[in-house]
This record gives structure tokens, C-alpha cells and sequence, in this order.
């Protein structure tokens, strides 16, 4: 039927929860998966398999995932190699947009332009678009960093 396995995973659950989705499920996508970093050997194969993990940094807050934002292991994620991408879970009750999980999470962490281009990068390779369409946006962001001199 065409239907792409995406499995909320890892937020608040341990990392068994991620592996369980991995093997049981046959997830292509986890949504959060924060809790993978608890887990070394799950960390590997995330960032050899290129396993997207869907971030919601807001919501991680508002459940208390992480006690404050500049605690938050995005930062971490991306250093470590994961396709790790910013997004929102439920806006009206977690607060925040995908522009105000960006806006607040760049603050907390301090992260910087490279860390924006590799967040854009990873959001394109774990959509579900053809391969086609992931290269025009990578052209696309390519050059608006070139243009300016990000």
C-alpha cells in the first residue's frame, strides 16, 4: 500500500523501546529517540544505518525528558554522526512550532551555521521523497550557503 514505517520510540522509553522498533517493526524513521545515547552499540548502528530520528526538543522539555533545553543531547547526536533533525510534536500543547524549536534550541545549545546546514541536510535524506527531489534541495541549500558565505 505504500505506507513507510515511522515509530515513536525513545522519548520518555528506554533504548530497548528503539531497538524493538528497529527489529520488530522494521522502522525506516524514529520519532525522538533521545534516549538512544544511553546506548552505545544503538548509537552505531543508528549513524551506519542512517536511522533518522525526528527531534522535538520542546516536547523533550515539556515532559521533562531533559530538565532544561541547554541540557538537551541534540548537540551530542549530531557530533556522534546520527541524521538527527529538528521538528514539533503537537504545537498547541507542547508549544512551539518547528521555528520556535529551532529558534530555542540554537540558543540553549549554541549551535552555529554548520550545525543549521547539517540539520537541513539530514531533514532532506530522511524524507520520504525521491532521490531526485532530496538532490534539488541539497543543490538549493548548497547554494544559499555559498551565497552567503555561511
Amino acid at each position: 500500500m505504500g505506507f513507510r514505517v515511522v515509530v515513536h520510540a525513545g522519548e520518555e522509553g528506554p533504548p530497548a523501546y528503539i531497538w524493538n522498533a528497529l527489529d520488530i517493526l522494521h522502522a525506516e524513521r524514529i520519532d525522538h529517540g533521545v534516549q538512544a545515547i544511553h546506548d552505545k552499540a544503538l548509537m552505531r548502528r543508528l549513524a551506519s544505518e542512517r536511522i533518522p530520528l525526528t527531534v522535538c526538543p520542546l516536547s523533550n522539555l515539556k515532559l521533562c525528558v531533559f530538565s532544561d533545553l541547554s541540557k538537551h543531547n541534540l548537540g551530542e547526536m549530531l557530533e556522534e554522526g546520527l541524521c538527527v533533525m529538528i521538528n514539533s510534536d503537537d504545537p498547541a500543547y507542547f508549544g512551539g512550532y518547528v521555528n520556535e524549536n529551532y529558534v530555542q534550541t540554537f540558543a540553549a545549545l549554541q549551535l552555529n551555521a554548520s550545525h543549521a546546514y547539517q540539520l537541513a541536510c539530514n531533514s532532506f535524506e530522511a524524507s520520504f521523497v525521491s532521490d531526485a527531489q532530496k538532490q534539488s534541495w541539497r543543490q538549493q541549500l548548497d547554494e544559499c550557503f555559498q551565497r552567503y558565505g555561511a
